[in-house]
């Protein structure tokens, strides 16, 4: 879907900055040269808005006090409202904007009492407004980013499905080579063997020798061909090595989350203990981007005499989490691979509210 154009945010606050001087300008002829000063610093103050929306809503009280000033302080209301993640914080700056125009409109001297209402009613919807606007814009703008972390997310799932899927084959495949033809071939070697023994003939021991020769070179390519097979598949391309933990600060750097990574493991850790403690961080990584959005994590690798393992620890998520599509068997599954390698998979909440996985393998 394409998006929809929008001017650059330098010229949308320079219009708006020229909007509200033509705004002090049209009720400049009654002012005193004080509130001229304040009307002026109000209106230049809405060029530093998004980077200090408070401060720039609280240089507008003057105008809002001392004039009849509109658009400074409502704008300086929307962008406090659309930046805030309190959402009690435009309301009390609402209130105080309400409040110090109220000081421009002198209530006392209507004669008429429906005067004053209409009055009141006009300055309540004037701070409301913009609050509500700036509310409505921000939930705008947090609902598009939640779905572009939900198709991002589904893209993450469909893409270790398919992987899931291509492991199962190949795994498949490899079982069906190594009961099925590589027994037959090994039977063939051996029969060859004890025919290089009880030939009576040279020839037919020469081809006998040669017939081993050739089943135990394809015994050879098929052990290769059944590894290749039991490799899961990567992007790059299909017959490519499992991760190794050379691949885990690639890994952690682009997992989309603020991530600090710690500790190292010795250089004789094996191939399946390497790719236990990646596939570990990778799900865990996941569950945090999925599970703890706005969430931190840490990565730390450890070992001692006799253990080594890794342990990813996240923060509390500082927003809800929407409920996304998942298998619901990643910690089964690391669970699992840990029993296969004779170690141990722990996860469970913090103390603090936030998630902890680690993973403990034996150093042999």
């Amino acid at each position: 879907m394409p998006r929809t154009w929008r001017p650059p945010q330098r010229v949308i606050d320079i219009a708006l900055v020229v909007l509200a001087a033509l705004d002090a300008w049209l009720g400049s002829g009654h002012l005193e040269p004080e509130d001229v000063i304040m009307a002026v610093i109000a209106c230049a103050a809405l060029l530093l808005r998004r980077r200090w929306p408070l401060a720039v809503f609280v240089l507008t009280l003057p105008a809002a006090a001392l004039t009849d000033l509109v658009v400074a302080p409502a704008v300086a209301l929307y962008t406090v409202a659309k930046q805030s993640g309190n959402r009690w914080v435009p309301i009390v700056c609402a209130v105080v904007t309400a409040t110090a125009a109220a000081f421009a409109f002198p209530f006392m001297e209507y004669v008429s009492s429906t005067d004053t209402v209409v009055s009141a009613a006009y300055l309540i919807a004037w701070a409301a407004a913009p609050v509500l606007f700036g509310q409505l814009v921000r939930t705008r703008d947090e609902l598009a980013r939640r779905l572009v972390e939900i198709e991002e997310a589904r893209d993450h799932e469909r893409r270790l499905h398919a992987q899931a899927v291509l492991a199962r084959e190949r795994a498949q495949i490899g079982r069906e080579m190594h009961d099925v033809v590589s027994h037959q071939v090994s039977l063939i070697a051996v029969r060859a063997g004890a025919l290089m023994v009880s030939a009576p003939d040279t020839d037919t021991r020469e081809a006998a020798r040669t017939i081993r020769g050739l089943s135990v070179t394809t015994l050879e390519e098929l052990r290769h061909l059944v590894t290749l097979l039991r490799a899961s598949g990567s992007r790059a391309t299909e017959l490519t090595p499992q991760p190794t933990l050379a691949d885990l600060r690639k890994l952690v750097e682009s997992s989309g989350i603020a991530v600090e990574f710690d500790g190292t493991l010795p250089a004789d850790v094996t191939g399946a203990a390497q790719r236990a403690l990646y596939r570990t961080v990778q799900e865990a990584l996941t569950n945090v981007r999925k599970h703890a959005p706005g969430a931190t994590a840490e990565v730390r690798l450890w070992s001692d005499a006799d253990l080594l393992g890794v342990v990813i620890t996240n923060t509390p998520p500082t927003r809800s989490a929407l409920p996304l599509p998942g298998s619901g068997h990643g910690l089964v599954g690391l669970t699992e691979r840990a029993e296969l390698l004779n170690g141990q998979f722990l996860s469970g909440p913090t103390a603090d509210g936030g998630f902890c996985v680690e993973l403990r393998l034996p150093r042999s």
